[in-house]
């Protein structure tokens, strides 16, 4: 197989190919390294990055192959990690200067069960300072002019670019939907709890979800199957037994879904173009959507999160921070003070109001299957941001499942991501609607 085809191979496609023998992980190995060393000049979406050491991985995973060894799901293939998650094998800095040099001794609990699963560990990618908004280096692949989103910029320019087949990122606001969007790929964001976060830097117990970015649905589908599960060093994680992801997909009875067009007290956020194309994308599913106004009780959502993320963060790195002056941005420390000075009854009061919240959104899709809004505002903004995660704020708060699907083009023609969102728990019915959607609309991606 050309490099060529190689690199724009699925993960799932990847995982069975090298499976059936028809590829070797070394040849996707070294196709994904050779695509790196032509686009990453320009996108920069990996930080820590060694040949050598990929390849020797992906080498061990033939020779478990010829064996006759068993293999995992992910068995060979290349993923890219952002470089807030924990690797005994590469440094990880957490975009920040105060951990410049920073080596952990063992791996995350996610970056544990992709290494379970065969997975190729190939490098770590840009994230923002302490996966906040202060930017890094990478550049949208689609134009390198503008912002590829934040804070998992290059996990999401890594996949897009075609330079790796699946990325880790992770979400506290919009760090994996926003980036999805404005870099036109797939991008995952389960429920709040699915996945351990163990070893993963930590901005908000409340907030944070890990997820992931990929060539399809069926990769995330995969992706959690791998992922998911419960970890008794993440009090979070779901204590229910989970589905099989893949073994849930291919069931019967996946009928076509009920969309509510979810227009909350921040729709005027969005861009008059992205008005124009969602009202179109509605029309186009005729009976099978129809919109919904929220309360503008639900307009807490997004001082809550914001607070919610402040103090916690601030609790979380705040000390370190000013143990350091002139290290952080100065984006950084504003939302550190801002933390610092919230009063502990009222913090109290925000979570307490989370479940409140949920119960309005539950309500307020009574009827429906899903929910459908738009990823981001509009197309990537220029590379001085990471680009407003408005349309990302509530259901991180909320920890409810999105995913994020590359179907619309804006007037630059670049991405417009469509984001479907779920009852928390229900990621299976997330990820059913989401196919569905896929197939069956008559929206698709331009060339």
């Amino acid at each position: 197989m050309k490099t060529e085809d190689l690199i724009t191979l699925t993960a799932t496609a990847a995982a069975a190919q090298i499976a059936s023998r028809a590829i070797s992980s070394e040849d996707l190995t070294r196709a994904c390294l050779a695509r790196i060393a032509v686009r990453d000049v320009d996108v920069q979406a990996f930080i820590h990055i060694s040949p050598e050491h990929a390849l020797k991985q992906a080498r061990e995973r033939d020779r478990e192959m010829q064996e006759g060894r068993p293999i995992g799901p992910l068995h060979g293939v290349p993923v890219a990690i952002k470089d807030i998650f924990d690797t005994y094998d590469f440094p990880t800095e957490n975009g920040w200067q105060v951990h410049r040099g920073r080596r952990p001794s063992a791996d995350s609990a996610a970056v544990a069960r992709l290494r379970r699963a065969g997975a190729v560990i190939l490098g770590k990618t840009v994230t923002t300072e302490c996966a906040y908004y202060f930017p890094g280096p990478t550049r949208n692949p689609h134009d390198t002019t503008r912002t590829p989103g934040g804070s998992s910029s290059g996990s999401a320019a890594a996949v897009a670019a075609n330079m790796v087949p699946l990325a880790l990122g992770s979400q506290t606001n919009g760090s994996v939907i926003r980036p999805a969007s404005f870099c036109g790929v797939f991008g995952g964001k389960p429920s709040h709890g699915l996945i351990s976060r163990a070893r993963v830097l930590s901005l908000s117990k409340t907030l944070d979800h890990v997820g992931v970015f990929a060539r399809s649905i069926d990769d995330i589908v995969l992706a959690y199957d791998v992922l998911a599960g419960p970890d008794p060093d993440d009090a979070d994680t779901m204590k229910t037994a989970l589905p099989e992801f893949r073994a849930a997909m291919r069931k019967n009875g996946e009928g076509a879904p009920k969309f509510a067009f979810v227009r909350t007290p921040r729709w005027d956020d969005a861009d008059l173009e992205t008005r124009a194309l969602f009202n179109r994308l509605v029309a186009d599913l005729g009976s099978h959507a129809a919109p919904v106004d929220f309360p503008s009780k639900f307009a807490d959502c997004w001082p809550s999160q914001r607070a919610i993320m402040a103090v916690e963060m601030n609790r979380s790195f705040g000390a370190e921070a000013r143990k350091f002056p002139g290290k952080s941005s100065e984006m950084l420390m504003k939302l550190l003070d801002e933390g610092q000075g919230i009063p502990a009854e009222y913090y109290d009061k925000l979570v307490a109001n989370v479940p409140v919240l949920r119960a309005l959104f539950e309500d307020g899709i009574k009827g429906f299957d899903v929910a459908i809004t738009p990823a981001a505002k509009g197309e990537a903004p220029a590379a001085d941001s990471t680009g407003d995660p408005v349309f990302c704020t509530a259901w991180s708060l909320l920890g409810v499942p999105s995913i994020t699907l590359p179907m619309l083009r804006g007037e630059h023609k670049l991405p417009i991501g469509v984001q479907i969102l779920g009852r928390k728990g229900d990621d299976i019915g997330v990820l059913r609607a989401a196919r569905w959607l896929w197939r069956n609309s008559s929206f698709r991606p331009a060339a």
